[in-house]
């Protein structure tokens, strides 16, 4: 199936436009970009997809991104064509998003107090390197593979790190990953190394390693954090296993976490295409949940008050917010280090998507986190802290009465657990509400 695809400026009073075969991370006026399909595509595809959960030896059929690779055809291959897919998409041996799907958890449901059969959760840590970035660095490696890029880089709290140096290393290309000194879990450290990743410091968060990082890629490398818009694409792929796993029906809400923003950006991204195809007859809310001590867009949006406003967005809020942080010395401080991001690079899209979905935007404090970690793992699922973000989100929101006790919920559980003192830590603390501390014989 040929597809037309191009980039295209995020800011309607600019809109400019560029080839997919050109890298760029912005447009010449500094605004984001979006990857653009110039024609509608055509619903009856959901019956291609699901004949292809039987993959019949096809490693793009038995990817949980390349399944779907007609609604993120950047490339422009005839995707019906297994020698033109093996020469330009990148896959783990089809392993990124293949266990991916949603959960029916009794005991988080009963927690967040909802009905069992109406609160899902899906883990993403079941990907390779065990994230749910490898669903969006299978995409941002194809690109660069259109481009002949021979090396990447990114900034990571650490399962960036881990995702793009995995996904680098099977191609054979080389990468950078700079990091926040002294602030990313020694097991996501740990795999960036194993995956042969150059490893560079930097004093200070990850903000700080971004913008370090930034200056590099200026210089030639080509970056892979979620200001690339085609890494965006392949995060799509969460929600649409998500829907069809129920079968296309939408359900009233996705939660996220909520970091650098990418996650939820690339959701609504992919509701608006899908609504706007005819996929989709309504709308889900997406929530995004902050941690409190990295609140940037809870505060923008629920005390500030700034909106996307159809595409005039008063910047000048956000520049004079961070200016505001950086006056008063304010840093983003958690223990879940995923989400530690004081100035999130995809905040304008994600106003976007808040706006189309009438979202919200909640916050939870650390010792919310972990019990909700704790909660999702006594029900035999793994997840980082960072992801407990999302049952005791919903909990707030339940308890808000904004989402309601029979409203169908899909959160996204962003990546397994990789600092295994973490819930050592909980569990042998009798304080907490889910501790199982280990008894003396």
């Amino acid at each position: 199936m040929k597809g037309e695809a191009l980039q295209r400026c995020i800011n309607v009073r600019c809109s400019l436009e560029y080839p997919v075969n050109e890298y760029r991370i912005r447009c010449e006026n500094n605004h984001l970009l979006d990857i653009v399909y110039t024609r509608s595509i055509n619903s009856s595809l959901k019956e291609k997809f699901y004949a292809r959960r039987n993959p019949e030896g096809n490693i793009y059929n038995e990817s949980g991104v390349w399944r779907f690779r007609e609604l993120i055809n950047f490339s422009q291959i005839d995707t019906d064509s297994y020698e033109e897919c093996s020469k330009i998409l990148v896959s783990l041996d089809g392993a990124e998003g293949r266990l991916s799907k949603p959960y029916k958890m009794s005991k988080v449901a009963d927690y967040v107090g909802m009905l069992h059969d109406y609160l899902l959760l899906q883990p993403e840590g079941y990907n390779p390197s065990g994230s749910f970035k490898d669903n969006g660095m299978a995409t941002a490696l194809t690109h660069a593979k259109m481009l002949n890029v021979k090396k990447i880089i990114c900034a990571s709290t650490g399962n960036t790190s881990a995702s793009a140096a995995m996904y680098a290393s099977n191609e054979d290309v080389e990468c950078d990953v700079y990091i926040p000194k002294g602030e990313v879990a020694p097991g996501k450290l740990a795999q960036a190394f194993q995956f042969g990743a150059n490893i560079i410091e930097v004093e200070g968060n990850f903000d700080d390693a971004l913008a370090t990082s930034l200056k590099e890629s200026y210089k030639g490398a080509y970056t892979v954090n979620s200001l690339n818009p085609f890494r965006l694409e392949g995060q799509k792929t969460i929600v649409y296993r998500a829907l069809e796993a129920l079968d296309w029906e939408v359900p009233d809400w996705f939660v996220y976490p909520g970091g650098a923003l990418g996650n939820s950006s690339s959701a609504t991204k992919a509701l608006m295409e899908l609504y706007s195809w005819g996929w989709i007859k309504k709308i889900p809310r997406v929530a995004i949940i902050n941690a409190a001590g990295a609140d940037t867009l809870y505060k923008i949006y629920n005390e500030v008050g700034l909106r996307w406003n159809k595409g005039s967005v008063d910047e000048n809020t956000i520049i004079e917010y961070y200016n505001y942080m950086d006056k008063n010395n304010l840093k983003p401080k958690t223990e879940a280090t995923a989400i530690q991001i004081g100035r999130p690079s995809n905040i304008l899209k994600a106003l976007r998507g808040l706006e189309f979905t009438n979202g919200v935007v909640e916050r939870v404090e650390d010792k919310e986190m972990y019990d909700g970690m704790a909660v999702v793992g006594l029900n035999g699922f793994d997840c980082e802290l960072a992801s407990g973000a999302v049952p005791a989100g919903i909990k707030k929101l339940r308890e808000k009465e904004i989402i309601k006790k029979d409203d169908i919920v899909i959160g996204i559980l962003t990546g397994r657990q990789k600092d295994p003192m973490i819930p050592v830590k909980y569990h042998t603390d009798t304080r907490n509400r889910f501790a199982r501390p280990p008894k003396r014989y």
